[in-house]
């Protein structure tokens, strides 16, 4: 998908395995630099026909499924979550059990719940998800499993924590977290829709698209779960206010929670990944001072950018 992260790991992995093996697919025109960057199909999630096609025409291998409606969106329109969550996954399992794919599939620290432990939340652990994003992630990842033991399929996912990049904000709940940096460059202000001390578990795109792929390529057989927690950093607003401060001192932000706190306040703090570490070497780069760094010099280079191209 086009979303912030299909489109980065489709250059993660071209990276990994070359431009024309790594089709993009969506059912919206793509800007002209992506289509510059790689193949590209049009591919309707909840058409299994087309995809079964795609799969026989391309000589598909793999599949990463990023389609889905975010936790935020998803809850103002429970019918189309369902159908791109839950009826897409379907048509996606479907064609790796009859041609025999790997499949990927994200998950999200929005599969747990209020009833989970928020502190080293572990890997197996009750999940009981207050938003419908949440319910259609906990049944990709016991439906992947399923078909892992039932089909044999080389079914694999990770629970993604708030992930922080350049990209507009895509409807979730941790978004706020690329918001701010977005103020803080354009108008050095930032009112927030969390409190102050609602802690969530974060993640510089860097690190995930890296996460993916060494996932992707370890081998099977060493793999002790289906479904992984990955983490990186856990942070509040105020500490990421704090964080941008010492960079930019005249920063200033407010706190205006909305309907999305009750979201955040069902959610893990911070991510038990030990088996991650342990099973695959999975290990981060980014700490909150390196990412705010990062962060701030790409967002003012691309106003930069912006506003030559105005003149």
């Amino acid at each position: 998908g086009l979303g912030q992260l299909g489109t980065g790991i489709a250059q993660a992995l071209r990276d990994e395995y070359g431009r024309e093996n790594v089709i993009l697919s969506d059912i919206v025109l793509p800007p002209g630099h992506t289509l510059d960057s790689g193949p590209f199909i049009y591919a309707d999630i909840l058409d299994l026909k087309r995809l079964k096609e795609i799969v026989v025409n391309e000589r598909i291998g793999s599949i990463v499924h990023f389609s889905a409606l975010l936790s935020a969106l998803g809850e103002k329109n429970i019918a189309l979550a369902l159908q791109l969550n839950v009826v897409g996954l379907h048509n996606v399992l479907e064609v790796s059990r009859i041609y025999r794919l790997k499949l990927f599939i994200p998950s999200s620290i929005g599969a747990f719940g209020t009833s989970t432990p928020r502190n080293l939340t572990p890997d197996v652990t009750i999940q009981r998800p207050k938003t419908i994003y949440g319910v259609s992630k906990v049944h990709a990842e016991l439906m992947g499993e399923y078909y892992h033991h039932k089909f044999g399929i080389d079914f694999r996912s990770l629970r993604v924590p708030g992930i922080i990049s350049c990209d507009n904000p895509g409807g979730g709940t941790t978004d706020y977290a690329v918001q701010i940096f977005q103020d803080a460059i354009s108008t050095g202000h930032h009112e927030c829709y969390l409190r102050p001390d609602t802690r969530l578990p974060m993640m510089y795109m860097a690190d995930f698209l890296r996460a993916v792929v060494e996932f992707l390529t370890y081998p099977d057989d060493q793999l002790t779960l289906r479904t992984y927690n990955i983490q990186a950093i856990s942070f509040t607003p105020a500490e990421l206010a704090d964080a941008i401060k010492a960079v930019v001192p005249n920063f200033k932000i407010s706190y205006r929670p909305d309907s999305r706190q009750q979201i955040a306040d069902s959610w893990p703090q911070v991510l038990d990944d030990s088996n991650a570490r342990n099973d695959w070497n999975w290990r981060h780069d980014y700490d909150l001072p390196h990412l705010v760094s990062i962060m701030l010099q790409k967002m003012d280079a691309a106003k930069t950018s912006q506003k030559s191209e105005q003149q």
